[in-house]
Formats: structure tokens, sequence, C-alpha cells
């Protein structure tokens, strides 16, 4: 039974329609993830529905079993105030209750007692978490939640949403969150809200399927239109045949077309390519970095190749931001040095620097000042244009543009700039995730050094060559790949969940009875506990097989796409010979074969651990 109803919801901006007869209907069992290109209005919904704007026609229809609840865009606590003076002020709950909740998200002892305001971003982030939590809700809306978390507080989210009872409308660019979270999906397109009943991947794949089927289609009504218009051409001027002629023409007319919408992959990001170089790109020797009042990260020894791509992570607060501020030359180190190589060039990209556009500019005059000497106007207006800026977008002005449109624009300059040298500071804020795959596809590619801060696990896993780490005052490589560090991060956070809902919290409270029968309770006591972690094990290696699987699985899918791309080559030009196009498809094939092998040894490795964990 829907406890959300939307009807026909009209939503303009001045001449620019945003919503047009958006209609869907929600229940608290759906987990709905909410995609859609920016602009095109899922933020405008949300606030429709909570009711922090109104639609110019339509109407929003809310059960009397609903309690919908949302995770703040803006700070609803007080400068001075404390989380858990908050929540108890927010929420109306008794400290126990407020505290109850909080420690779900890690939030205890002196993480409660200090303002709001001085916590970390991600931190700030779960006490509004918690608050949306303490309201009781059973249908939540959360927009957005994703940006400025780490990925332990995303892991904790996740962990949040799989155990929440009740349904909820998340807005999110990172894929991998929505996979996890989600088993329906809700687009925005064009004015139009589309509601699937499967995953973002089970969605982008019928979507897919039915722009095939569109093609198709057109090809053939084509085909019978070019039939039907010859037919007409050489018998409609003939008396005997002038009546079958007029038939075939009202034939024609009832032959339609399905227009084909452009799918959400389309977006594609050509970075200008640079000369790749091999030698050392960064050496930093007992380097210290911080600030006058404040010792971050101390004792940083690193050697740094040309051409790594470099995933610097780690919980906010430890000061990822602070390092690349330091070698990026923004920041002054307190002690000891670095020294990038010579003559290389480097583009700094973060938050700061949307000040240091010129508000007089239009987007095309920035992105061809800050292209590099052999870029083309058309590789100009194609950066654009996969930034979101197309046709006359490209003469706004600066002066106008939203905060994201400035995030993106500065982005999007860095990249024509041919740096040798990216540092990128959490790039993926304000685009979307068919932008965010695009830009991690073309970074890939990129032939030069790149450092860079992301918690989006799809943009790491496609680009990172090498990781570090920044934790506990220090700066260190992690010796394992992004898939290890991920599965460790999600033990840890498995194991915190189990300390916080106290699994000894049973015995503890039940009462002990002297004599004899305390060892055997003791023992007994000691065999649970050892079943407990036993399970947990069992759980944590499913979990890793699982993702193992996962990534199997989008091997195959990719190398069959390639392959079939080849042979569609061969098909369609079959006097064409290529020897490496054919070695490719029968390498292609070699690899298709193995991860299938390697699929099945998985599979039956996690048949067992289902078996022994019944």
């Amino acid at each position: 039974m829907g406890v959300l109803q939307l009807q026909n919801i009209h939503k303009s901006y001045g001449h620019v329609t945003i919503l047009e007869d958006a209609t869907a209907t929600f229940t608290t069992e759906q987990k709905i993830g909410f995609i859609g290109r920016n602009g095109a209005g899922k933020s405008t919904l949300c606030k429709i529905i909570t009711g922090d704007e109104e639609a110019d026609s339509g109407t929003v229809s809310k059960s009397s079993d609903l309690r919908l609840s949302y995770l703040e865009q803006h700070d609803p606590y007080r400068p001075d105030e404390s989380a858990l003076h908050f929540l108890q002020r927010y929420t109306d709950k008794e400290e126990w209750q407020c505290g109850e909740v909080a420690g779900r998200f890690q939030l205890k002892g002196r993480l409660l007692e200090v303002p709001v305001s001085q916590l970390a971003g991600g931190y700030r982030t779960r006490v509004k978490l918690a608050a949306m939590l303490l309201r009781d809700p059973n249908f939540l809306i959360l927009d957005e939640p994703t940006n400025y978390l780490d990925l332990a507080t995303l892991i904790l989210l996740e962990n949040f949403l799989a155990d929440f009872r009740g349904g909820f409308l998340i807005v999110s660019h990172d894929r991998e969150f929505l996979k996890k979270t989600c088993d329906h999906t809700l687009e925005a397109d064009r004015g139009r809200i589309t509601l699937y009943p499967g995953s973002i991947e089970e969605y982008l794949e019928f979507k897919e399927e039915q722009i095939q089927h569109a093609i198709a289609h057109n090809k053939a009504v084509e085909r019978r239109k070019e039939e039907l218009q010859e037919f007409i051409d050489r018998f409609r001027a003939k008396a005997s045949t002038a009546s079958r002629a007029k038939s075939k023409m009202k034939q024609l007319k009832r032959l339609k077309t399905i227009e084909v919408e452009h799918p959400l992959s389309t977006v594609r990001i050509r970075i200008p390519p640079i000369e790749p170089r091999s030698g050392v790109a960064l050496i930093a020797d007992d380097l210290t970095v911080g600030y006058p009042d404040k010792r971050v990260a101390s004792r940083i020894n690193l050697h740094i190749e040309r051409g790594e791509h470099v995933a610097v992570l780690g919980d906010n607060g430890q000061g990822k931001t602070t390092f690349l501020r330091t070698i990026a030359e923004d920041l002054k180190p307190l002690f000891g040095e670095y020294r990038w190589a010579g003559s290389l060039k480097f583009g700094y990209y973060a938050q700061h620097v949307l000040t240091m556009l010129h508000p007089a500019d239009d987007v095309y005059t920035h992105l061809s000042r800050a292209a590099g000497q052999t870029v083309s106007h058309q590789d100009v207006l194609n950066m654009a244009g996969a930034f979101l800026f197309r046709g006359d977008d490209v003469k706004k002005k600066v002066s106008v543009l939203s905060g994201g449109e400035r995030a993106r624009l500065c982005l999007a300059g860095l990249l024509l700039a041919k740096n040798q040298v990216l540092l990128l500071d959490e790039p993926t804020n304000h685009l979307d995730f068919e932008t965010v795959e695009a830009l991690a596809f073309a970074l890939k590619d990129f032939a030069g050094t790149l450092f860079f801060i992301s918690h989006d696990r799809t943009f790491v896993n496609l680009i990172a060559t090498s990781i570090l780490e920044v934790k506990d005052g220090a700066v260190k490589r992690y010796p394992g790949k992004y898939e290890d560090y991920v599965y460790h991060l999600e033990c840890r956070a498995r194991e915190l969940a189990g300390e916080e809902i106290g699994e000894g919290a049973e015995d503890a409270a039940a009462p002990q009875e002297a004599g004899d029968s305390a060892p055997e309770e003791h023992k007994a006591k000691k065999d649970k506990t050892a079943e407990k972690e036993a399970a947990k094990q069992l759980r944590a290696d499913a979990l890793k097989i699982k993702n193992q699987i996962t990534k199997c699985e989008g091997r195959m899918k990719h190398y069959a796409k390639e392959k079939e791309a080849l042979t569609k080559e061969i098909e369609s030009n079959p006097f064409h010979f290529s020897r490496p196009r054919n070695e490719r498809i029968k390498e292609l094939t070699i690899l298709i074969e193995k991860e299938e092998k390697h699929w099945l040894d998985l599979s039956g490795e996690l048949e067992e651990l289902k078996k022994k964990n019944q």
C-alpha cells in the first residue's frame, strides 16, 4: 500500500520546466535509488515531498501511516551546541535514547560532548543521521547523503540502511552505494520520472534494451517507408493503380518511429594527451604537514614514480586535504621537505579554487584560456559538453553560475590544461554518476601523475594504481589493493556494530547462581562466544567472495562487450582483414573462459560457506 503518492507534479523556474506530470507511488517496502543528470529535478522533487518547496501544480498525498524523515541539507544545530544537546533538543528524546542511537553511528564519549560545528564533515553527517533516525520514521528522504562522507562513515550508512525497517528515497551519484542499498530505481529525465522495480544495474540494462529495440524498430519503419514511397512514386500517376497508390499513402502516414532518448552512459570525456615519461615524480623526506598551531602528520617518506595514480584515503579529519595542499604548494611544510621532478606542470583542484574564477568570463572564455596550446576549439567545446555546458550554456557568465557549475567548470579547465600532474580533492562532488564514471575512465588513461582524494568506490577502483593511507598522524603506502582496503573497513564496521549492540549483554544481565553450575555456565558462555566469532568470520568470508564474484561478473561483461563490438566490425566489413583484431578476439575468448571458470569456483566456495553457516 502506498504511503506517499505524487500526482501530475509540475514545476518550472522561469521558462525552464524541471518537472512535468511527474507521477509515482512509494511504499514503505521500497528502497529507491533516485538518479538523473544534474538539473533534472531530483533535489526539487525531494523538497516538494518534504514541503520545503511548492509545486506549480499537482498533488502530494501522504497517508496517515506515513512517518517521514529526511536528512537535512543545511546545518540544523546551533554554533556551540554539542551533539548530545542538539539531538535532545531537536528530537525531544531522552538522553539515553539519543546516546543509544548515536552509538550506532560510532558517536560516543567526547564526540557527543564537543560542539557539532567542530566535528569533521563525516561526523557532522552522522549526527544528522542519528537525528533523522530518532524521529522513528518509516520512510526516509536522503538527498546526496554521500557527499563529503569518508569511506568508514559511508559503510556505516550502508549498514544502517540495510537494517532499516521502512522505505527510502536516496539521491546519489555513487553507483556502488546505490547497488548496495536500493532495490528500486527512480529516474528523472526531461521532466518525467520513471520508477523501475529493480536495481540500478538492472534498470540501465533494461533501458539499453529499450533503446536497442527502438533503434531496430525505427530501421524497420524507415525501410517500409522507402518501399511504400517507391510504390507511390511509380504508380500514383496511372489511373488503373491510383487507388492502390492512395491506399499506400495512408499506410505511409500511419507509420511512426519511436523517439530514441540518449542513455545515461553517453557522456564521454577526452583529456588532451600528454607525453608519457618515466622516472621519479615526487620525493618526500621526513616531511611534516599541518598548521602553525597543529601538527597533522609527520615523518612522511615517499617515492612516487611518474605515471602513478595515487588514491589518498583515510577518515575525514585525519589530514588528507592538508597533505594534498602541502604537495600542491598551497601550504608550507612544518618540517622536512618534498621535491617534484623538474619542469613538471601541475594542476590543483579543490573547493577553494572556485574563488579564482573571473566573474566576467563566460564558460567558453575560461576553458579556452585554461586549455593547452595544442588544444583545439572543438576539444574545448567537447569538454564543456561533457561537464554539462551545452549549446548556449558556454556563453553563461561565471557570475551567474551555481556552486556546482563553478566546480565543474574548474575541473574541466584543469583537464584541458595538459598538466603532467593532477592533484584532485573530491573531484566527484557536484557530478552525476554517469559523469563520475566518464571522468574515471578518462583519468584511468591519463599518462601523467595523479593524486586524488575520493570516497566513491567505483571511481577509486577504476583509477588507483597505488594507495596512500592517512591515519593517526602518518601518511604511508597501503600494502594491499583497494578492494582489500574496503574489505578491511567493512570488517571493522561489523566489529564495531557487534560491540555496540553488546554481544555479551545477555550474559551480563543474567543472574549468576552459586554452586557447581558456575563452571558449566562459564564453559557454555565461552562456547557461545566461540560460535558467534565463527559465524562472524563465515559472514566476513562470504562477503569477500561475493565482492570477488561481482568483480568477476563485471570483467566478463566488459570482455564480452568488447568481443561483440569487434565481431560486429567483421560482420559490417567482412573483406577488411585485421590481424590485431583477430588476435584480440582470440585473447578475449580465452579471458572470458578463464573468468567463467573463476566464477564457478567462487560460486562453489560461496555455497560451501552457506552450508556451514546454516
